[in-house]
Formats: structure tokens, sequence, C-alpha cells
């Protein structure tokens, strides 16, 4: 039993990019095309490896095609891969459900699309493989699927193709829900999954993987992505992860505590992207900078309104080599005491700062006030005000930041009014 196949997930093609006209300078035809360009990638790795065959997880698409332009370059990289003779097998998922994407094209021959109707098996010919999926019928799918997954096929290697969030990852909505024990149990050596876009090597025996998003799409989705490429022998599974993006983003938090000067601040920050780019000169790289600590320098800050940050976008730019582009620098510095004086004052600025901090302290009820009163709020106001910039209320961190970012901004508001004083 030798064969190899590549295992990708969420290429969300034509993805739209909200708000990148708000950012001066932004690449944005690099990153409008970056889903494309990834795709194109993984469709010239399958053929420069001579995989057997190539599966996606669901969410090719992430909602339905404004025009045919998006199908046809989905059915153009398809027939390259038929043209070199590599199968593709699919399950839509919650983006790109049956229910979903109104306009058909048919797909070339390679390309086999699992059933939305019952869980559906196919058998290949030509080597002991045997794989099982369902695709998405509409949006939201809430029961478990696993169930009726059949037997897996004696003689042959099993794989499941499945859009999951499992038991719940954060970040994600909550479709197809089911637990790892009952995937186990069903016996498969393979579990392909999508929706979740971090990798995450869910159980290795049997492998189950997410393999995350074939391309991120936003400040919140950092780090390499790519897909899986796995070769089955008789000594077992061997998996390798391959990155695929053509765009990296990074969130690049950076304490300047210890930071003297604007001379001092500008070797730090050349030091920290360095480190961050790691000498990779084959993508562009989208990096969010958080300036953090207690500093001598937000007293030039407030006196001069984004003089750090234009230090660090003139920090990129002199870099050799690397293309990067700063997406945003946010400024949360304070000076000494600054932060404990303001909490322990009797007015609404210190009951804002000890909210917080009860906030920090009890994230469910963060949550619960942020998912309801707020979001509620939120709802009410016009799509195109998209005040919370992509965040998503469910994830902690991203909570976490929400909150910190409103603290930050009634601090420096309230330095800037002291040195105006003074």
């Amino acid at each position: 039993m030798n064969f190899t196949f590549l295992h990708a997930a969420d290429l969300h093609v034509d993805s739209p990019l909200k708000g990148l006209d708000r950012y001066d300078g932004a690449p944005v035809e690099r990153l409008r095309n970056a889903t494309r360009e990834a795709l194109e990638g993984l469709v010239a790795m399958a053929l420069d490896a001579r995989v057997d065959f190539l599966l996606l997880a669901g969410d090719i698409y992430d909602r339905d095609w404004q025009d045919f332009h998006t199908g046809l370059f989905f059915r153009e990289q398809m027939v390259r891969l038929e043209r070199g003779g590599v199968r593709v097998f699919m399950v839509q998922g919650n983006h790109d459900a049956q229910g979903v994407i109104s306009r058909q094209l048919p797909l070339p021959e390679n390309v086999t699309v699992f059933s939305s109707r019952t869980v559906q098996t196919v058998q290949l010919e030509d080597l002991p493989v045997a794989l099982h999926g369902r695709s998405f019928p509409d949006r939201a799918v809430d029961e478990d699927w696993v169930p009726e997954y059949p037997a897996p096929v004696t003689g042959c290697f099993n794989i499941g193709l499945l859009h999951t969030s499992l038991s719940g990852r954060a970040g994600h909505d909550r479709y197809a829900p089911t637990e790892v024990t009952a995937l186990t149990a069903k016996g498969y050596d393979y579990w392909a999954l999508g929706h979740v876009h971090h990798r995450e090597v869910v159980c290795e025996s049997p492998r189950i993987v997410f393999p995350g998003n074939l391309q991120g799409r936003h400040a919140n989705e950092i780090g390499p992505k790519g897909c899986d490429l796995v070769r089955v022998t008789p000594a077992g599974i061997q998996s390798e992860f391959m990155p695929l993006d053509v765009v990296r983003w990074h969130r690049l938090e950076l304490d300047i505590s210890d930071v003297e000067d604007v001379a001092h601040f500008v070797r730090r920050v050349t030091r920290a992207l360095d480190e961050v780019l790691e000498g990779d000169l084959q993508r562009l790289h989208a990096v969010r900078v958080h300036l953090t600590g207690t500093s001598a320098l937000r007293n030039l800050e407030a006196r001069q309104p984004g003089t750090l940050e234009a230090q660090v976008r003139a920090a990129a730019q002199d870099l050799d080599g690397p293309q990067v582009w700063v997406e945003q620098v946010r400024v949360r510095l304070a000076r000494p005491l600054e932060r404990t004086q303001v909490a322990a004052r009797d007015d609404a600025v210190g009951e804002l700062l000890r909210l917080v901090d009860a906030m920090m302290e009890n994230p469910d009820e963060a949550a619960q006030f942020l998912q309801q009163p707020l979001a509620s709020l939120l709802d009410k106001l016009p799509s195109e005000l998209d005040l919370l910039d992509g965040v998503d209320l469910r994830d902690a961190q991203q909570m976490r930041d929400l909150l910190l970012d409103a603290e930050s901004t009634v601090l420096a508001r309230l330095s800037d009014e002291g040195q105006g004083a003074s």
C-alpha cells in the first residue's frame, strides 16, 4: 500500500477583504488575489508531487458567487489537475453549501463532490482506498452526521471527509458537531476535517486533522497557512504541513518598557520585525504591531500623535529583501503608575478601568456582556459600519484585545489632555 494525497480545506476563494480602503498604501490587489494564488500553489504542488488525489474538506468558496468568474477560476484549476492525472474529492461546507451557491458550473470528470442528501462512499479501483463523505445541503447543519458514516471497507485505507466544529472551536460556528471519540470509534484510518482555520492535529491514531485554511484573510488569522501532504506506506502514515499562503499575517507584541529614546525604539522594532519574518523572502508579510509597556515614549506620543506608528512603518520600509506591510499599529503605552492612579479615581473613568479588571478576571461575564447588550446594539447599525473590524466576540483572545483597546483609548485621551494642560 503506497500512495500520496493532499488534504486542504477552507480555501474561501475570492473572500471579500473588508475595509482595505481605510489603509493608506495597502497592497490591495495582492491581498485580494491571495486566495486565488494560494489555490494555484496548491494545484502546482499536487502536480509537482504527483499525488494520487486531493481532498478538499469544504468551504471552497466564501459565499455565493457575485458572477461566474469565481466558479470559472476554480474550474480552471480543476482542469489543470485533470490534465495532470490528479483526482479530487470534496465536500461542501457551510459557506459553499448546496443552498448557498446559486450559480452552477459543471466540474471536470476528475472531481467528485460528495452528496448532500446522504453519506456517500467512493472506492478507488486502482488503489486500496475508500472515501466517505457528505456535503452540507444548507448553511447550518446542527446534527451529528458521524453515526451515518458506514463501517470501514475491509482491506482498504478508509478516509472520512467532514466539515465540522467537533465539540466546538473558538471563533467558529457550531456545525455538524461531534466528538473525537465518535470519529475514532468509526474505525477509519484518516479523518480529513475542515471548518477550523487554525491547523490542528486532533488525534494521531487514527489521524484526525484540521489543516487550517489555505490562506489567512485578515489580522486574526495569523501564522503559516497551507495544507497537509500525506504519504501512506506499509510502515504507516507520514504527514507534513506544506505552507502555501502568499500573504502571511503576523501579530507582533512589543513591550518597550526599557526603551530609552526614539533611536532605541527603531532598533528594537527593526530587530523584532526581522525575527518575525525569519528571512522568508517568498511572500508578503502583513504585520499588526501592538506597542505595550510603561514607557516615557508615551509622553512623546501624547505630544505628537502618530510618531511611534510612523517610526514603525519607516523601519519596515528599511528592511532588506522581505516585502512587509504594516497593517496597523496599536499603542497601549502607559506612564509609570498611570493606570493604578486612574483606576483609583472616584469617577466614570475609574469605574471603567475597574470594570475592565472585573471582566478580565471573569471571561464568562465579559462574554455575556459583549455577546448580548453590545452585540445587539451593533446589529442595529448599518452593515457598512464595521466597528469591530473582524473581531469575533466568541473568541476569548479577541475579546481581551477589544477590552484592552477600549481601555488604552481612554488612557491615551487622558494623557493627551494632561499634556495639553501642562
